[in-house]
């Protein structure tokens, strides 16, 4: 089992002030721990059943680069 990954530090706005609400600071840590799980798990069996680990992190980061913003229209 792999250690959890921490979340950040400070969780920026758009204007680069951190976030400060405590109860939003629980939502973002609460889905940073869930997604971390995900994505490790997601990883492994990837490459458990033989797909390269470099192609596998790509098509992580392809996928968090296709994330459509709720606050902005395409």
């Amino acid at each position: 089992m792999t250690q959890p990954v921490p979340p950040p530090d400070a969780w920026p706005q758009a204007d680069g002030t951190p976030v400060s609400c405590r109860e939003k600071l629980v939502v973002l840590a609460e889905n940073h721990q869930e997604l971390a799980q995900v994505m490790q798990d997601a990883f492994e069996d990837a490459v458990l059943m033989g797909v390269d680990e470099t192609a596998m992190r790509r098509i992580l980061s392809d996928l968090v680069a296709r994330l459509r913003s709720p606050v902005r229209r395409p």
